[in-house]
């Protein structure tokens, strides 16, 4: 019975000593569940921590209201528009724009990307007044606005050109509140952009200093003969070729300029693929009401002129089609200057230049006269410049009492063969030509037969044509006239203007004068 007694407990201890370690490796594994679980729990706590403090961060962000810096204190805007403005916000979120000038406010409710857009009537030009944006969680007041006519300069260095001699000339006088600047900074994007900083600045000798000159001659002009304020938005890049201004649709659309723009020089002073300027420096101005655009550009695609009108035409029908205004668009002629690589290519640009006249709403202003140093591609005279393009948009856009040849150049439109002579017919010379300068004889007129010989013709003024021709050709059948890099020459209609360059033929330019 000892025995057994002694088996039976020895049995039952060995149960206890199994079920004793069975509970404590239970107790074990059920602390480190226990224990696993509150980090997991904590872990995703502070998740969902970071995921509210985030989602609160960038709710705030969206939820006050925002302008972009164009849209501004102290800006100009087009008078008797509907004029945009625009911005960021929460989604959704509605909100209300009050302008001092009209007696009631407008409503607006985002979209749910975040941003939104408003038109506002505008009342005829005057000022100051302020827009007040009025939101659940902050208010906006923009002050010293005023109404007026807003121009965008643009295009290269000689548009960008500041603080010249003629400007430093001006700065004693030119503190005038009625004329406001905007430059874009230089950005560049693959992809359009809604934002480009600047800010808007009263004319005065510190902010004259840093803007085109051109630009501001020709917006004093019109803020002198118009009585109006004036806002200029500057948005301009030396260097910079035609490509770079316009989207990629555009040169994606056309074999020839889709190969022109493969020839863009790699430099490190701009960028090197087409769009990349457009982008960032036009496309975020877009929504910004305008009277229209003077552009200075033209130097940075001789290489590539042949297709010039085609990309140059492309960039102002786009440009309209983006802003949604079918605003005039006015530019200038390159100037002659020697040092180009080949004999004809900025005859060419001329050429493709004159041509783009063809397209709706555009004018050119020629400043073949007004050349200082041949060997300078920066032509220092930017007030005639100004003064020209002013007297063109106050003709044309303004609808001013100006006779077309004060703000017209006259223009080759026909020719006639008689007699071994050609009889040259022109637009915008009613009155006939004058010689400027100290040659006694007309300059830059050449004739040729059919071999396309070309040399000097002896020339005639008559009121209503100019006669060509040269003893040695018998049977002329074509004339050019500065149709070179350096044509400068002295004749003008009797108002002043000088003749746009031109041929009369199509032939390949490799043809030389032969002198």
């Amino acid at each position: 019975m000892a025995n057994i007694g002694h088996c039976d407990f020895g049995h039952s201890q060995m149960k206890l000593e199994r079920l004793t370690q069975v509970k404590e490796n239970l107790q074990a594994t059920y602390n480190l569940y226990i224990s696993e679980t509150k980090i997991l729990h904590m872990k995703k706590l502070s998740l969902l921590w970071i995921f509210l403090l985030i989602f609160s961060f960038t709710s705030k962000l969206f939820a006050i209201i925002k302008l972009p810096p164009i849209m501004s204190s102290n800006m100009v805007l087009q008078q008797n528009s509907q004029a945009t403005l625009w911005g960021w916000a929460d989604p959704s979120e509605r909100f209300t724009i009050e302008c001092s000038w009209k007696t009631t406010a407008d409503s607006v409710t985002a979209f749910n990307s975040g941003k939104w857009k408003a038109k506002v009537s505008t009342p005829a030009a005057g000022g100051p007044y302020t827009i007040t944006i009025k939101g659940r969680r902050n208010t906006i007041v923009l002050e010293n606005i005023l109404i007026g006519e807003v121009w965008v300069c643009s295009g290269q260095s000689n548009m960008e050109m500041s603080n010249t001699k003629q400007i430093q000339d001006e700065l004693p006088n030119s503190k005038n509140d009625k004329i406001r600047f905007f430059t874009v900074a230089k950005k560049t994007s693959e992809y359009p952009q809604d934002h480009c900083e600047g800010e808007w600045v009263a004319c005065n000798e510190e902010t004259l200093r840093r803007f085109s000159a051109a630009g501001y001659f020709f917006g004093k002009k019109l803020q002198t003969d118009l009585n109006v304020p004036i806002g200029l938005i500057q948005s301009a890049w030396s260097g910079t070729p035609v490509e770079l201004w316009e989207p990629n649709e555009v040169i994606d659309s056309d074999l020839v300029m889709k190969e022109a723009a493969t020839k863009i020089k790699d430099v490190t002073y701009r960028p090197n693929k087409p769009a990349m300027i457009y982008n960032a420096m036009i496309y975020p101005i877009s929504n910004y009401s305008i009277a229209g655009i003077i552009w200075y550009q033209g130097e940075g695609n001789t290489p590539r002129a042949h297709a010039y009108e085609k990309m140059f035409t492309g960039m102002i029908g786009a440009w309209r089609k983006q802003f949604e205004q079918d605003f005039p668009f006015y530019y200038i002629q390159i100037a002659p200057y020697a040092s180009y690589e080949t004999p004809y290519e900025a005859a060419v640009l001329m050429e493709q230049q004159t041509r783009s006249l063809s397209y709706p709403k555009t004018g050119m202003v020629v400043i073949t006269d007004l050349v200082d140093n041949i060997k300078s591609q920066h032509p220092l005279d930017k007030l005639n410049v100004g003064l020209r393009l002013a007297n063109l948009a106050l003709a044309d856009t303004y609808k001013k009492n100006i006779p077309a040849p004060v703000y017209l150049n006259p223009k080759y439109n026909r020719m006639e063969v008689s007699k071994g002579k050609i009889n040259l017919y022109f637009d915008h010379a009613p009155n006939g030509f004058m010689l400027k300068g100290s040659e006694k004889q007309p300059t830059e007129f050449y004739i040729a037969g059919s071999d396309q010989n070309f040399l000097p013709a002896e020339v005639k003024l008559e009121k209503g044509r100019i006669v060509v021709w040269n003893k040695e050709i018998a049977n002329p059948v074509a004339v050019r006239f500065s149709f070179s890099n350096i044509g400068m020459s002295n004749v003008f209609n009797k108002e002043g203007l000088p003749i746009i360059p031109f041929r009369t033929d199509n032939w390949e330019v490799s043809s030389l004068v032969k002198k």
